[in-house]
């Protein structure tokens, strides 16, 4: 996948940065600049310093952290903001779609600060009231409503949008030791076993090729694959629907081998 664009990703990642800008550049050719999109309306950093959407995302993890869940504040918060953007512009989509799939995607969770179950639909009441007061537009609203309350597959969320299948896929990439709050190995579960085991994950878009593809490196020696597919076929599965509606194709790549 020569013609592929990467994704910023948790970690090291070796990369030639001629070449990055060759592929960032091909694919910004039909995207409005940063400065157009930013006179469109609220960006991401206004959502960011909003003190609501600060207390509720860390709250949010706190409670998902009480009950057992990997990482889902900030860190989780801000990647998924950074793929999804990413996502749509090396697709070519103009800039202020993009800025949206970024703010749906720091917002997708914030609904786990009442309940993890159905936090997509809740989060995305949550999302209308603060998007209101920033003086969103209603359609836009729309939007980022749509994709946060359907990004979950475990909820019945399905891509509905170019913004929420951005979204679902930045979200399900997003798999990485650094989420597990486990201090314990030995009291590991599946779930903090599969994101341990995850040394390296990261997004690959070819516009040329139509395709969006996750790059995984997991150690075996901590989970075995198929314990990842045990419990995250579902989300690829899904993934494989977002990328298609994106008009791509999906690709999983773990190890070094194509497995989807």
């Amino acid at each position: 996948m020569t013609e592929a664009a990467s994704a910023p990703r948790p970690g090291p990642r070796p990369q030639d940065a001629a070449d990055s800008r060759a592929k960032v550049h091909r694919a910004e050719t039909k995207t409005k600049t940063p400065v157009e999109a930013k006179r469109q309306g609220p960006t991401l950093d206004r959502i960011r310093a909003d003190e609501r959407v600060r207390t509720f995302i860390r709250s949010a993890n706190q409670q998902t952290g009480a009950i057992g869940y990997t990482e889902h504040g900030e860190r989780h918060a801000n990647t998924c903001a950074d793929v999804a953007r990413f996502i749509l512009r090396s697709l070519g989509h103009e800039a202020r779609r993009c800025e949206l799939a970024a703010i749906a995607a720091y917002l997708h969770d914030i609904g786990n600060v009442v309940t993890r179950e159905k936090h997509g639909q809740t989060g995305a009441l949550i999302a209308l009231g603060i998007l209101q007061d920033l003086g969103f537009d209603h359609e836009e609203i729309a939007t980022v409503m749509g994709a946060v309350a359907n990004h979950e597959e475990d909820e019945g969320g399905t891509p509905v949008s170019a913004v929420s299948a951005a979204v679902i896929l930045a979200d399900k990439s997003d798999v990485h030791r650094s989420r597990v709050r486990n201090p314990k190995s030995t009291a590991f579960d599946i779930h903090d076993r599969v994101n341990y085991a995850a040394t390296s994950a990261e997004i690959k878009v070819s516009r040329k090729e139509k395709q969006i593809a996750l790059y995984l490196t997991i150690d075996t020696e901590v989970a075995p694959l198929m314990e990842y597919f045990e419990i995250f076929l579902s989300r690829m599965i899904l993934c494989r629907r977002a990328a298609e509606f994106l008009h791509c194709t999906f690709a999983l790549v773990i190890n070094d081998t194509r497995l989807l």
